[in-house]
């Protein structure tokens, strides 16, 4: 015999599924689901040289204990600027950070495009692959990035 549903039922379980949805946690704009996230936020002149400015945010699961990127910077016509390293300390999971560079010499209005190459160092719980594996790339300036 077929079972019959009661229209309170439906309303009670429809409910549930609307809660469940609401109360789900959701990963916030900018978050790195699943992997690591670099954003090239900012730049500023100083007397020194360019001032870099990435947000990083590790939402791989796992603690990056220490990651240091091995970083090509190119000027606005595409050529090799320079080939140095940037220290990006340790990355915590689901905790943004702030790295900040100074790269000597350089003129900001001069940077084109800034390429992470690879992880010259990567210690991380997850394994050394935890700091390229998912990498996303982003740039809230007008300098592109590329890995």
């Amino acid at each position: 015999m077929p079972r019959v549903i009661r229209p309170h039922a439906v309303f009670a379980l429809s409910c549930a599924i609307v809660t469940l949805c609401l109360t789900a946690p959701v990963a916030a704009d900018g978050d790195a689901p699943g992997g690591l996230s670099i954003e090239l936020n900012a730049q500023e002149q100083t007397e020194r040289g360019c001032k870099l400015s990435f947000l990083a945010r590790n939402g791989s699961g796992a603690d990056i204990a220490s990651a240091i990127y091995e970083t090509v910077l190119f000027d606005s016509t595409g050529q090799v600027n320079q080939l140095t390293l940037f220290d990006f300390g340790a990355l915590p999971t689901n905790k943004p950070r702030l790295r900040q560079f100074v790269v000597p010499g350089l003129q900001c209005d001069a940077l084109g495009q800034v390429l992470i190459n690879g992880a010259a160092t990567c210690e991380a719980d997850a394994g050394a692959d935890a700091c390229t594996s998912a990498l996303t790339l982003t740039s809230r300036t007008g300098v592109e990035m590329m890995g």
